[in-house]
């Protein structure tokens, strides 16, 4: 498969953790995609506006907890007082953003943002193109394929197919891949980006994450290289990785294909073994957008 610069500019994701929005509504921390872009002004060309920070980072919050959250816990984790967080919750509920279940409880995303979501997921071409491919990619390896493809920061899944195995590893849609710590991340970085400048700061999700900027900058040239990045227990202990790039016409990285499965099975002799079918799947996927 050919390798060709990208030309799609892309930025190491900021540090994880809960999201902030200073006095004047600028969101600082977090690890996804809503408080990244509420945090920078530069991307929108002017300063945000203070209550849509704050609901870009309720959601980006309740994103990061299934499970959901209540009023209190939320509001501390944005630093605002119990009685915004309500009102901001109030609106996002009454537009569906943001549910609960009858007669209180946490709050959770809501199924108004899977309709938004389609709005965009119908415009990416690629999807449909790669899906029949992701299904091969998963019955031949046993293992399951994603496809993400280059977002603001990182790259995001947008779909994937499961293994028909025991033990699944099940990829989330909407996802971002943390540039240092997944192996999708490594092909934005080295197609699309470009390693962090020395003195960076990266955050450490397992004691295998790559945070010296040195070892990313000369694991990023390897993936140019060989065209195909892996991760072994980078970002979750227990789940190994490899991606390959996909390019469109004009030579921009357009998407990624990935294959991901528990560390005990997708060991290094059992990638080797996967790689040539994800690289096929790549490849066929890149010739149909006509790259």
């Amino acid at each position: 498969m050919p390798i060709r610069p990208g030309r799609v500019r892309s930025t190491l994701p900021v540090r994880s953790g809960p999201c902030r929005i200073s006095a004047r509504g600028r969101a600082t921390g977090g690890g996804t995609i809503f408080a990244r872009m509420a945090s920078d002004p530069e991307r929108s060309g002017s300063r945000p506006v203070a209550s849509v920070a704050r609901a870009l980072a309720l959601l980006d919050e309740l994103g990061r907890a299934p499970e959901g959250l209540g009023v209190n816990e939320l509001a501390r984790r944005i630093a605002v007082n119990a009685s915004t967080a309500s009102r901001l919750l109030a609106t996002l509920e009454r537009g569906g953003m943001v549910e609960r279940a009858p007669g209180g409880g946490p709050y959770r995303l809501g199924l108004g943002l899977v309709a938004l979501a389609d709005g965009v997921l119908a415009r990416l071409d690629v999807r449909e193109l790669a899906r029949p491919r992701l299904r091969a990619l998963a019955a031949a390896t046993g293992e399951t394929a994603t496809l993400s493809v280059p977002g603001p920061v990182d790259a995001v899944t947008v779909d994937f197919v499961a293994a028909e195995s025991s033990v699944v590893s099940v990829a989330r849609l909407g996802r971002p891949s943390i540039g240092h710590a997944t192996a999708v991340g490594k092909i934005v970085l080295a197609f699309a980006g470009g390693p962090p400048a020395t003195g960076a700061e990266l955050t450490a999700y397992t004691d295998r994450t790559i945070v010296d900027p040195e070892t990313l900058g000369a694991e990023i040239e390897a993936v140019r290289e060989r065209g195909w990045a892996e991760a072994a227990g980078e970002r979750e202990p227990d789940l190994n990785a490899l991606a390959a790039p996909v390019f469109g016409r004009a030579g921009e990285l357009a998407a990624a294909v990935g294959l991901q499965g528990p560390a005990a099975r997708l060991t290094a002799e059992r990638r080797a073994e996967v790689l040539p079918a994800l690289l096929d799947a790549a490849a066929g996927l890149q010739r149909a957008l006509g790259g």
